[in-house]
């Protein structure tokens, strides 16, 4: 592989960034209300979030398998380039056998899609069973805000394209050495792999975080993109205390490099991880 890999239990591990997502940075919101959204903005000082699209590419003995799929050419000329990274990793699409896809949205799973044939010729898919649930289920849609309704869309695009592919997956091990971990809040069924041994883990959390540093500090700050923020935030901090005191080193969707979090006073930091 052109790009570095890191070692976890039996796997390489390496990231294909997407793309840069920006977004104005009135998209955030906080558990205790206004005011503290407002200060919160205010200390982040800048009009604009600007954070990383990542997948990842996961190299064992028993083959290639992506975490996550990225945009595709659905989101524009910012994102998309996972598959040119893929390439320049020495890994072709039809090389793939199997995607861990974390949740449904569009930055995670629209990669999947080559226009109307699917991108990856003959890997499976593994969809945490939850989110599979809850947007195959189009009576959950009119309940579901309508700028949090496009997953539905994806996944009756997924069952289309990838018929007889799609694999559920509960919480547990659903690879030798990959455990899921249901991380509820930002999707009903949002999750995260953990691919290691006790001597060496890495946890890939998805959207637990978007923006790193600031919701490692405050758990109680999130991102309107969430579809229960209170619950997101729950398993924001849930899943914090425990890599914290595991020592897990962690990355996601939305994390620059592979970091560690460390308690710091009321909340978390990450730090680059050794």
């Amino acid at each position: 592989m052109s790009a570095q890999a890191h070692r976890f239990g039996g796997y390489d591990v390496i990231t294909l960034l997407d793309g840069i997502f920006e977004a104005p940075s009135d998209v955030m919101i906080h558990q205790a209300g206004e005011s503290a959204r407002s200060e919160a903005i205010a200390r982040f000082g800048k009009p604009k979030i600007s954070i990383d699209v990542n997948c990842f590419v996961l190299r064992g003995k028993d083959g290639i398998a992506l975490v996550d799929a990225g945009t595709g050419s659905a989101w524009g000329p910012a994102l998309g380039h996972a598959r040119a990274a893929l390439v320049a990793a020495g890994i072709q699409p039809e090389e793939v056998d199997r995607v861990l896809i974390t949740h449904l949205h569009g930055d995670h799973a629209l990669g999947l899609f080559d226009g109307e044939q699917p991108w990856l010729p003959r890997a499976e898919i593994i969809v945490p069973q939850a989110d599979l649930g809850y947007y195959s289920d189009e009576t959950k849609r009119a309940g579901t805000p309508d700028n949090k309704r496009g997953a539905f869309d994806i996944t009756a695009t997924l069952q289309r394209l990838y018929a007889g592919r799609i694999r559920p997956a509960a919480p547990g091990e659903v690879l030798p050495g990959i455990e899921l971990i249901a991380l509820p809040g930002h999707s009903f069924g949002h999750s995260g792999y953990l691919i290691g041994d006790e001597a060496r883990a890495l946890l890939l959390w998805g959207d637990a975080l978007h923006l790193a540093e600031e919701q490692a500090a405050d758990p109680d700050l999130g991102i309107v993109y969430d579809l229960d923020a209170a619950q997101a935030a729950r398993s924001r901090r849930t899943i914090l205390e425990r890599a914290a005191a595991t020592g897990w080193t962690v990355s996601g969707g939305h994390v620059t490099g592979f970091r560690q979090v460390r308690r710091q006073g009321a909340g978390f930091k990450l730090v680059a991880a050794g």
